[in-house]
């Protein structure tokens, strides 16, 4: 299986929504961030499974949460782009760039 690695602010996202959902009710915070991990497992297991969302760039939908996790095969990884809600802006993430 190919390491995960995520992109700084899709990182980013993923906490602050954790934190906002954390504030809303106790624990929904912890079940977004399981939500997002299974979304991950998934990922992992079979990356190819997912439909291309733009360019070289997937898309795994979270169970539960209107959050999708946009990511790119690459030859020893996968890098984890955006955790991106379904509501926003479908294109804020595009100008994102992975260096290794």
């Amino acid at each position: 299986m190919k390491s995960i690695r995520f992109h700084p602010e899709a990182e980013s996202e993923m906490i602050g929504a954790a934190a906002w959902y954390e504030t809303q009710q106790t624990d929904l915070g912890k079940r977004f961030l399981a939500s997002v991990q299974d979304a991950l497992n998934r990922i992992e297991l079979n990356p190819e499974l997912y439909p291309i969302a733009e360019g070289d760039v997937r898309r795994c939908l979270a169970r539960t949460f209107p959050f999708g996790v946009l990511f790119h095969i690459r030859p020893k990884m996968i890098v984890i782009m955006a955790i991106m809600h379904l509501h926003r802006d479908p294109d804020y993430w595009k100008n994102r760039r992975f260096e290794l």
